[in-house]
């Protein structure tokens, strides 16, 4: 649940920003934050599913569920990332075009 989250948390602040008046696109890169965290959070969720996996003996099941929020989790890390790289740019090309 982590994991999706981390994917949506970026199109729901462009989709704030374009809806809502208040918001900027500007204070909308918080939301990449918030991918960032989150997703962290859910690769930390599924590392302990995993492990209580592995404690119980593969009896309590769930080991494609913890791989499966792993690699959502990851995937959203690594779109924060490069979000971040990108408003970084950006902020130096606006920076430097004065």
């Amino acid at each position: 649940m982590l994991g999706l989250l981390s994917l949506a948390a970026m199109p729901a602040g462009v989709v704030l920003a374009r809806e809502s008046d208040r918001v900027t696109l500007r204070a909308a890169t918080g939301s990449i934050l918030v991918a960032f965290l989150l997703g962290w959070l859910a690769i930390l969720q599924a590392r302990r599913a995993r492990e209580y996996v592995q404690l119980t003996l593969l009896r309590a099941g769930g080991e494609g569920t913890a791989r499966v929020g792993r690699l959502l989790g990851l995937l959203g890390v690594l779109l924060a990332i490069t979000a971040a790289l990108a408003v970084g740019f950006w902020g130096l090309l606006t920076l430097f075009a004065d």
